[in-house]
């Protein structure tokens, strides 16, 4: 059984005449008669009861008539599924910069026709779309385990400094965090990013100092122009600085041990799709493709 010989048995059956099918099908009649013949021999039995006034289903076509649309129908639909490009919907987070590029980068190598959403979300609200299928995976930072996540490290998000190019300190090519002490820390509220700012607090306490609050929130080109015409500071990940270019900001290494964050993708521990899977290859590859300098 064919699934020409079905779609020419349907055909038949709703226009009830030969002729008028073949029209349907652009073929000529004997075609559609032959392979239809064939289809009733194939099944052992008449589906079509044939006479020089009219045409008209047996009881055994009426029967193989709803079949025969539903196996027609799931080929179509096996057909598109192959046909339609599926979307890689990705989390991402701040700062990602050269990372995500290189990532992005090497899936279009492995997977040229897929295509890629980026959504952009606070972490838990990118883990629970993970978890629930909206998403496909989602980069976070320093994950805590989440039920029916599985999470696979990736690399470590080093952080830099971010002062006044036209402070003294700028002059040098990596700065002791505890130089920066008499100047303002402008950071996001702890409730935004709480890893970040536990992190960056808690390396202050090492360094011997306090950081004395400067402004809170907005964006981060909204932090660096402030940073730009005052005497402020804050923290950039190193591969979002490469990415950004501002006269009046310089950004330096600072001398400051485990000032880093862990990155990983967040997908779902049971069921992901094939592109996670090159998703997962094209990180590999751009990690080995990265050389880590700032």
């Amino acid at each position: 059984m064919e699934l020409r010989q079905l779609s020419y048995f349907v055909t038949v059956a709703e226009e009830l005449h030969f002729g008028r099918a073949a029209e349907r099908l652009h073929i000529v009649q004997s075609a559609v008669s032959q392979q239809v013949r064939r289809l009733e021999r194939q099944l052992g039995c008449d589906l079509f009861d044939r006479s020089p006034r009219h045409v008209r289903l047996t009881p055994a076509g009426e029967r193989l008539l709803p079949e025969a649309r539903e196996v027609l129908a799931a080929a179509e639909r096996a057909r598109a599924s192959v046909r339609e490009r599926p979307t890689l919907r990705l989390g991402t987070s701040n700062g990602l910069g050269e990372h995500l590029d290189r990532v992005l980068g090497a899936f279009t190598q492995l997977a040229p026709d897929t295509p890629v959403e980026l959504v952009s979300a606070p972490t838990h609200d990118r883990l629970a779309q993970v978890a629930d299928g909206r998403l496909d995976a989602a980069f976070v930072r320093s994950p805590a385990p989440a039920p029916g996540l599985r999470l696979v490290p990736l690399w470590e998000d080093t952080l830099v400094v971010a002062l006044p190019a036209a402070h003294p300190l700028a002059r040098n090519e990596e700065i002791a965090l505890s130089d920066l002490a008499p100047l303002p820390l402008c950071i996001t509220d702890r409730r935004n990013n709480p890893a970040l700012v536990d992190l960056v607090v808690g390396a202050c306490h090492a360094a011997g100092f306090e950081p004395r609050p400067g402004p809170v929130g907005g964006s981060l080109q909204n932090a660096l122009a402030a940073i730009g015409v005052g005497s402020l500071w804050t923290v950039v990940y190193a591969a979002h600085a490469r990415a950004l270019h501002s006269p009046r900001v310089a950004f330096r290494p600072v001398r400051a041990p485990g000032l880093s964050l862990p990155t990983a993708l967040a997908v779902a521990a049971e069921r992901a799709p094939a592109a996670v899977e090159l998703l997962l290859k094209a990180c590999s590859t751009a990690l080995t493709s990265s050389d880590h300098v700032f």
